[in-house]
Order: structure tokens, then sequence, then C-alpha cells
């Protein structure tokens, strides 16, 4: 398919379902309230070029902008306001395989440590690490003992919403945000009210028709069709969805 076909393409698909993330404007975060950053899977099998099966086998502008709005969030976050982050890292027993997936990010490889532009987060004292071994980091947050440390570290910070960057928009980030919305919905999450999803800092792969199908049962993933259907399905599920982050300033309070 040729660039214009692409493009007329996206703009149907864009018409038939809008995600709307500019109908509210930008999101504007006070220091009076409790946000926190929630990081999926921003790790070198998903985001580093030839790290591993999963990752870009090329420069990907997509996966390139969420990595820099990822940075940039965690940094303000992190550095300039003490706010609560948690970051997930997808991390695979060797023996354990997840289909239909073939074998990434697997424990004790540089597959399933953060990018090298995330890696400070790990001497954060305000950094939450979790290393999860399935799709939904909700549910990859359970420990043996049945208690949820995603849900503890919302309940310790008081926590009343929480900003998701990450990759796949379609996959990991979807399937988490799903998963937190039935969660908040349930009583489960008091005192979470939102789920935000920050549209710029998520990304999902690349694999068009014409490479799929000379893979051996691969699915084609076009990615900017992909990563849109990812947003409209989390904005359907109740999150919210955003373009644009802004901190109020203290001229502003």
């Amino acid at each position: 398919m040729g660039m214009a076909a692409k493009v007329a393409q996206m703009d149907w698909l864009r018409g038939e379902i809008p995600v709307g993330d500019d109908d509210e404007g930008p999101l504007l975060l006070s220091d009076d309230g409790k946000t926190g950053l929630v990081l999926v899977d921003i790790v070198n099998g998903f985001c580093t070029v030839g790290a591993g099966n999963l990752a870009p086998q090329k420069q990907d502008k997509q996966i390139d902008r969420m990595v820099g709005e990822a940075v940039k969030l965690a940094t303000m976050f992190c550095c300039k306001k003490k706010w609560p982050v948690f970051a997930f890292l997808d991390t695979h027993h060797p023996d354990i395989p997840e289909h239909p997936y073939p074998p990434h990010c697997i424990a004790g490889t540089p597959e399933a440590e953060l990018v090298p532009d995330l890696v400070w987060l790990e001497d954060q004292p305000n950094v939450t690490l979790r290393r999860k071994g399935c799709i939904d980091g909700f549910l990859g947050s359970l420990e043996r003992d049945g208690t949820n440390v995603f849900v503890n570290w919302v309940k310790s910070n008081g926590i009343k919403s929480i900003l998701v960057l990450g990759i796949c928009t379609d996959i990991c980030v979807l399937d988490f945000v799903c998963s937190t919305l039935s969660a908040r919905n349930s009583g489960m999450l008091s005192p979470l009210e939102d789920v935000i999803v920050y549209s710029p800092g998520c990304a999902t792969y690349d694999l068009p028709v014409d490479v799929a199908k000379n893979i051996k049962g691969a699915l084609p993933h076009p990615q900017e069709m992909m990563h849109h259907i990812g947003l409209y399905m989390a904005k359907g599920r109740g999150a919210k969805i955003v373009s644009e982050v802004l901190f109020e300033t203290p001229e502003e309070t």
C-alpha cells in the first residue's frame, strides 16, 4: 500500500472511530492533586533497535517519541515534583512461554531492563519497579499471598489519578488500563478516580501485511492503525485520552 493510501486509510479510521484526545484540552496537573505516573514496559526488548525478537529492527519514530515523552514526564514527576512513579518491566522465565509471542524479555538479559534513558529510575526513592511475566500489569502485580503491589502503591500514596504511558498501546497498555478501570469500578482502588492515557507517550510495533504473510502464524499489525484502535478501546472502557500534559506553575495557583 502506498503512502497516500495509508494516509487516506488513517483519515477514514479517525473519522469512523474518533479518539477525541483534544476534546477537553491539555491535561493540567495541579500540585494540590495526587497524580501518579505509570510506565508500561519501556524496556530494551520492546524499544531498542535489534535488542530481541520483539524489538524494532530499525529506528521507529513512534517508539522514539514514546521514549522521549516518558523521559520528560519521568523527570518532572520523579525529580522536580517528587511524585510517585510506578514502572512495569516485562520479564519472563526462560521455561515459561507467552503464547502467541516468541521468546522475549527473558529474565537476566538486557531485553528485560529499562531503556538506557530511563535506567536512572532504578535509584530513585519515589519509584516502584515491578517485573511482570504476563501482558496485564495489574495481574502481574499480584503476590503469592494475594496482595497486589500496584493496588498497594495507589493506596499508600493516596493517588487519585494515574497518567499511563508505554508500549504496546493496544496490548500491555490496554490490558493494564482495562483491568485497572474494572478494579476501580469494583471499589478495589480507592481513592483512584481517573485513569488517563497520554497518547504521544504510547507506541506499538509495526508488522505490515506484506511482511506478516511470510511469517508462519503471524498476524498483520499496522502500527498507526493499531495505536489508534488501542486508544479508542481504552477510551471506550472509561479512560481519559490526552495529547498534551501541562504542570501548574506557582503563578497559576
